[in-house]
């Protein structure tokens, strides 16, 4: 049976590439994907004991997995070179400084909005961690939660602002620190502000690292536009994988907490949209357009590796400017992880609870 569930998923990929081949709509394909996925994942569940369904998973992950890991790799050299490349062309971009502090203001208003969303849920629906904790599995989840809440309650403003500098360039480029991608941000920056200082001191040898830093930039986006058109391939794994790892018996347990989370979550679509509303945007086609980019960000739970999604999003379908998408996706990824700070506030409150802390 092994040979014949993997037989379907490999024919359901050649028909996502086959209609990507007839319509080139990736937004189109995608959702398919992720409905097809969602459907065969339930199939796969429902039909086949855990040995089989794991053993079936870990052929499906190869390509759910791989996917990530390639979108994983091109984010550094993506917001290394686009900055630069942006920053060498600062004419073209004089707005940059203004449009940066609406994009901060707006991260941190936002994550601050959630982390209250989070707080006022657990009242509002009673939540409790009182016997949810139930295995070994539970107890290490809980563990991260608080440990990620006392590192967030012990970083001061000015130790955060620090962390950003980077003192090892080359060590944020492989993403070792929890802030690399803020730190390439401000390391190509700063390259870029030395690249401008040499061309008004050379002119031609100003023309020449300008081409050289617009053809790395064109290198690197043909790669990244590779990438991006497997995720309809991409989603359509993660979204089996997710449906068949999860267990109904679980979600009902755990009743309160799932309605309080999807109810913050709903809540945040509502903050996003009266912002959206207030800017003279369209939400209905703003969510349209970046529900490809969306629905990655929630099957895959990973900030950084829907970076490479959310700039191309950014610049083909809502129009942004390159420096902008990518400032906005780097720091967005690292300050405004408004789903991390909704349950970091809500599940401090549920665990508090039970032991009387309030």
């Amino acid at each position: 049976m092994l040979l014949v569930n993997l037989a379907i998923f490999i024919a359901f990929l050649l028909l996502l590439a086959q209609l990507y081949r007839k319509t080139e709509k990736l937004g189109q394909t995608v959702f398919i994907g992720l409905l097809l996925g969602l459907l065969f994942g339930a199939v796969l569940q429902s039909a086949f004991e855990k040995p089989l369904l794991d053993k079936t998973l870990d052929w499906i992950n190869v390509v759910s997995n791989g996917y990530v890991r390639l979108l994983q790799m091109i984010v550094m050299p993506l917001v290394f070179v686009s900055i630069l490349s942006a920053i060498a062309r600062i004419n073209q971009t004089r707005s940059l400084g203004k449009v940066s502090v609406g994009v901060l203001s707006t991260l941190l208003i936002t994550t601050a909005i959630s982390a209250a969303i989070g707080i006022a849920m657990v009242h509002l629906f009673d939540v409790s961690a009182a016997g949810l904790i139930v295995g070994d599995r539970e107890l290490a989840a809980q563990g991260k939660v608080l440990d990620k809440a006392g590192q967030v309650s012990n970083l001061t403003v000015p130790a955060m602002l620090v962390s950003f500098i980077p003192k090892n360039p080359f060590a944020d480029l492989t993403g070792a620190n929890p802030t690399s991608i803020i730190s390439v941000v401000i390391f190509s920056a700063l390259l870029g502000v030395a690249a401008l200082s040499l061309g008004k001191e050379d002119q031609a040898l100003g023309e020449r690292i300008a081409q050289g830093v617009e053809t790395l930039n064109k290198l690197v986006m043909r790669l990244v536009r590779f990438v991006i058109r497997l995720t309809p391939y991409g989603v359509f794994a993660l979204m089996i994988k997710m449906a068949a790892t999860s267990k109904w018996a679980d979600i009902v347990n755990l009743g309160n907490f799932i309605v309080a989370s999807y109810a913050a979550i709903a809540l945040m679509f509502v903050v996003h949209g009266i912002l959206l509303f207030f800017v003279k945007v369209n939400p209905v086609d703003y969510y349209k357009k970046v529900l490809p980019t969306l629905s990655f960000a929630f099957t895959s739970r990973s900030s950084a590796a829907t970076i490479p999604l959310n700039i191309e999003t950014q610049t083909a379908k809502l129009g942004n400017n390159n420096v902008i998408a990518n400032f906005a996706a780097s720091f967005g990824a690292t300050i405004g992880q408004k789903r991390l700070w909704r349950h970091l506030s809500s599940d401090a409150c549920c665990n508090g609870r039970p032991n009387g802390r309030h």
